[in-house]
């Protein structure tokens, strides 16, 4: 019998996997969407830790695609924005 995974508090469709560049991969609980700077940006924490990861969020009709926020400034303000929403919470 398959070992349950521990889904730390996520519902097993909140949880994707990053595949980064180097092969590595990483499960990551979807802390939310939300809007900043007129886009939508995604909130990921990794699976037992207490980090969050930030993305720019593009939705399509049956897919959506993360982005990594390059710009400095653009990241301080999303990271704001979203400290903000997690406040409020």
């Amino acid at each position: 019998m398959a070992e349950d995974k521990e889904l730390f508090g996520y519902e097993e469709e909140d949880i994707i996997t990053l595949e980064y560049d180097d092969g590595v991969e990483e499960e990551c609980g979807i802390l939310g969407v939300f809007d900043a700077l007129g886009k939508e940006y995604m909130a990921l924490n990794p699976l037992g830790t207490e980090d969050v990861y930030l993305y720019g969020y593009k939705e399509y009709d049956e897919d959506y695609e993360l982005l990594d926020i390059e710009d400095e400034e653009e990241f301080k303000q999303v990271a704001a924005e979203f400290e903000k929403l997690a406040v409020e919470e």
